[in-house]
């Protein structure tokens, strides 16, 4: 047994405890300050002042809105399912943390004299880890909108997963045709092709398309947010929640938006590499901690870009009706993604000649 116990790396527990304990963190406090980012967004294209009391210039929105959710009176209703109404907004929460778990998020540091990857875990199956996961998301909405014993939350819920099972279908379909050119489902290796060049995103641009799409949609985003749509259903699938189960649900949205920034930043634009600027060179002049603290911030500077361009989306374009939102991902992106499958098979196929 004492042998057992001196062979174990503690150090390597040590450290991956310590990177999932801050990329959770790290995930908080972003889902956090992009519900105060979104309502600048909107306040700049409504010409209005937006969030501006709490704190300067309304930094201080987000911790307000926490506690407010704290403090708020939880209610759970009598003729709910108690077990499953507290289990869906904590199933909501789990999904959407546990996807970061395969995100390469910067290169090797060194901390006493070893070299710590700043990835939780690499398995050679990490693109099916993720949309494994993300699938599991819909348990949470379906549970949530079941377990409330409220005719519009339950419409809304079954709205909800049907959007979320339809619009998986093309995203992986788009995601098959770029698998066909990296040729590995390994997060890191995908980012690694892409130092010498963001090839994935000039090579397949439809396929990078049709993920974009499909990510609002799998996102709950506008103009997608269907099973919110307040004008038919209320508020949705978690209308009879309140308290921090309420905030659950609300933070697994922005945190889902989050790591969707992240996955296509990472498969689509390079990851962490910093663009016109050789790695190597730069790593030797700063060395390897830095190097890796500026291909993080690298990764978080793209993915601001993309949630940036979620947010513009939303305070630009009006909401689908159901039957458009069906229409465009069951006629037309399944579709375009089959042909640009098909297509980049056959130029696969003929450059190997």
């Amino acid at each position: 047994m004492q042998v057992v116990l001196l062979a174990f790396d503690w150090f390597f527990l040590i450290e991956k405890l310590v990177l999932i304990i801050g990329i959770i963190s790290v995930s908080l406090v972003i889902a956090m300050y992009e519900t105060y980012a979104e309502r600048k967004v909107a306040a700049v294209m409504q010409d209005r002042r937006g969030p501006n009391r709490a704190g300067p210039f309304g930094i201080l929105q987000p911790l307000a809105d926490g506690l407010k959710l704290f403090m708020k009176e939880e209610i759970i209703p009598n003729t709910s399912n108690r077990m499953l109404f507290v289990l869906g907004p904590c199933l909501a929460m789990l999904t959407a943390m546990m996807t970061s778990a395969v995100i390469p998020w910067g290169g090797n540091i060194e901390v006493f004299g070893r070299q710590v990857s700043l990835q939780i875990t690499d398995i050679n199956i990490g693109i099916l880890y993720v949309f494994g996961v993300v699938s599991m998301g819909v348990y949470g909405i379906m549970i949530g909108g079941w377990a409330s014993n409220n005719k519009f939350s339950l419409l809304a819920a079954l709205r909800g997963a049907s959007q979320v099972i339809s619009y998986e279908l093309p995203m992986g379909l788009s995601l098959i045709a770029l698998l066909m050119l990296t040729g590995s489902l390994k997060m890191s290796v995908i980012v690694g092709q892409q130092m010498d060049g963001w090839y994935n995103v000039l090579y397949q641009p439809l396929g990078f398309l049709i993920f974009l799409i499909c990510a609002f949609a799998e996102c709950n985003r506008t103009p997608f947010d269907l099973p919110e749509a307040e004008n038919e259903l209320n508020f949705g699938y978690h209308q009879e929640y309140s308290s921090m189960k309420l905030g659950f649900y609300l933070f697994a949205e922005y945190i889902n938006m989050f790591i969707s920034s992240v996955i296509m930043a990472t498969l689509f634009w390079g990851g962490y590499d910093i663009p016109f600027v050789n790695d190597a060179a730069l790593m030797e002049r700063i060395g390897q901690n830095w190097m890796a603290l500026l291909q993080g911030l690298c990764l978080f500077a793209k993915t601001a870009i993309f949630i940036f361009l979620f947010m513009w989306v939303r305070w630009t374009i009006p909401r689908f009706r159901y039957d458009q939102l069906m229409n465009l991902c069951w006629k037309r992106l399944i579709p375009l993604a089959l042909f640009n499958m098909i297509l980049t098979a056959a130029v696969v196929l003929w450059l190997k000649k």
